[in-house]
């Protein structure tokens, strides 16, 4: 008879564990000692979290443990950029990166592995989708950079910035990316700041309003066109979620809270959504929504008929959209030169969709 599978912590949010902490016999308070160690000191060793009993350290060896991805590959950019490729299963890897700047550290970690959706001009999309990651998988990428960088959060908090804008669509994701964030907020986990945690997603509208219910962090809108017509085609998602109905949502999601902003991301490719026509059409369309816009330089992959924008057409569509009122920023790209660019991340997804099957043997096409 197969010995019955330990449970992994980094799965358990605090509720979680508390409810774990019962089952055993133990007091709730447990929980908060055991976030302490894990999250803030970086230790998976039961053996080393000195102010729990002996009698306690013997049992969550025999039940439990602390099991992040496996590290694969480091990779670092000349820019200071590291991506991390991290092994979750025989089939399936995912990438994580981590963008250092002189006021904050941003650690960009993935929901997914691979992608659900079909956007024609990322990297991600075009390997397909596998699964949704787990509640270790995804706080996993938090606690793994931390201790690739050797930094223990209470001592040194190294990563002051979390987006969820790696592989996947995290509101397709939904409950095991609320869990993970709650660890990320949680005083007794890592302790961030509402603000410094955002989670970008394609426009999926009921779980936009779900999110509304159980959370408040930041929310980046992966907009990418001001039109349906051109939406339809480079964000596919837009066919059931059309514009009219993420903007209700955007505009729901910041309700009654008048410093909040929404953050749009807009990927430039030459010719296709760049002109000056565009840029008035976005103007016109978030006029009314508290916002902010982050104009993306496309960054190629392989085989992809798309264009990045000169820089010409970049900083003309951007002065239109301030000339409007918007707070609008070029992103830097950082990373390209290890595949960790916005849109790049690409990992090793055993394909369920047979996506890139279809579409390298001619069944799809842009």
């Amino acid at each position: 008879m197969d010995p019955k599978p330990k449970i992994n912590l980094l799965d358990l949010d605090k509720a979680g564990l508390e409810t774990f902490f019962s089952e055993i016999g133990e007091k709730p308070f447990r929980a908060s000692q055991v976030l302490k160690w894990i999250y803030q000191f970086g230790v998976s060793d039961f053996n080393a979290m000195s102010n729990l009993s002996k009698s306690l350290r013997e049992k969550l060896i025999e039940l439990a443990e602390v099991r992040p991805p496996e590290m694969l590959s480091e990779h670092r950019s000349h820019d200071g950029t590291t991506k991390w490729v991290l092994k979750l299963d025989e089939k399936n890897c995912i990438e994580t990166v981590f963008i250092p700047e002189a006021d904050r550290g941003t650690l960009c970690i993935s929901s997914q592995v691979g992608c659900a959706l079909d956007c024609r001009f990322c990297s991600t999309a075009q390997q397909g989708f596998n699964r949704n990651l787990t509640v270790s998988e995804i706080i996993g990428q938090l606690w793994v950079a931390n201790q690739a960088m050797g930094c223990q959060p209470r001592e040194q908090r190294v990563i002051s910035n979390i987006v969820l804008m790696g592989m996947g669509e995290p509101l397709l994701n939904f409950d095991n990316v609320i869990k993970a964030i709650s660890l990320m907020l949680e005083d007794d986990a890592y302790g961030l700041s509402k603000r410094r945690v955002t989670l970008s997603t394609s426009g999926v509208v009921p779980a936009m309003n779900r999110l509304k219910e159980v959370s408040d962090v930041s929310l980046a809108v992966s907009l990418h066109a001001p039109n349906d017509e051109l939406r339809n085609e480079i964000v596919p998602l837009n066919q059931k979620y059309p514009i009219k109905e993420l903007m209700q949502a955007c505009k729901n999601y910041i309700a009654d809270e008048p410093r909040r902003k929404i953050t749009f991301e807009y990927v430039m490719l030459e010719g296709i959504n760049d002109s000056r026509q565009d840029a008035l059409a976005l103007a016109k369309l978030l006029k009314n929504i508290p916002s902010k816009v982050n104009l993306i330089p496309f960054n190629p992959f392989p085989n992809t008929n798309y264009r990045c924008s000169s820089q010409g057409k970049i900083d003309a569509f951007r002065d239109v959209l301030i000339s409007k009122g918007l707070t609008t920023i070029t992103r830097k790209t950082r990373g390209e030169d290890i595949d960790a660019a916005c849109g790049q991340l690409a990992g090793q997804v055993m394909d369920r969709t047979k996506r890139k099957l279809r579409r390298d043997s001619g069944g799809i096409t842009r």
